[in-house]
């Protein structure tokens, strides 16, 4: 499965921020176009993208990055088998890829799986990695 990299975006400029907040303003009714044709979303994702739009219009940067692939440095060390600690020690030496989300670091669900596999194959499987889950 390929992954899609978070995506920053910057603030809008006024004008564009003041005409999408118009548009925004008192209505229910939002529909997108993808080239030309109409589409309504579903309640949950139609949510996502006017939470979206709405804190465009309010003048502030965002982030969208994919969810269910990131985990929480607990997370990723609960799916490894191996104690948060080591998961972070780990982290800080680069043996396994982490990205920040301010100071929280967050670990793509792929590089924990492709770390358990080298672990699987690796000379002398089955050895402790850092004791227990987290």
């Amino acid at each position: 499965m390929s992954l899609i990299e978070p995506r920053a975006t910057d603030a809008l400029p006024a004008a564009e921020r003041d005409a999408l907040a118009r548009a925004l303003a008192g209505s229910d009714d939002v529909t997108f176009f993808v080239d030309g044709t109409a589409h309504r979303l579903g309640d949950g994702a139609r949510g996502a993208v006017v939470d979206l739009l709405a804190r465009l219009a309010r003048g502030e940067a965002v982030t969208v990055a994919s969810i269910e692939d990131m985990l929480t440095t607990s997370q990723a060390a609960t799916l490894a088998g191996i104690s948060h600690t080591f998961l972070r020690n780990m982290t800080d030496r680069g043996e396994i890829p982490v990205q920040y989300r301010g100071s929280h670091r967050r670990i793509r669900r792929a590089d924990v799986l492709a770390w358990l596999a080298e672990q699987k194959n690796a000379p002398g499987a089955g050895t402790d990695t850092g004791g227990g889950t987290a």
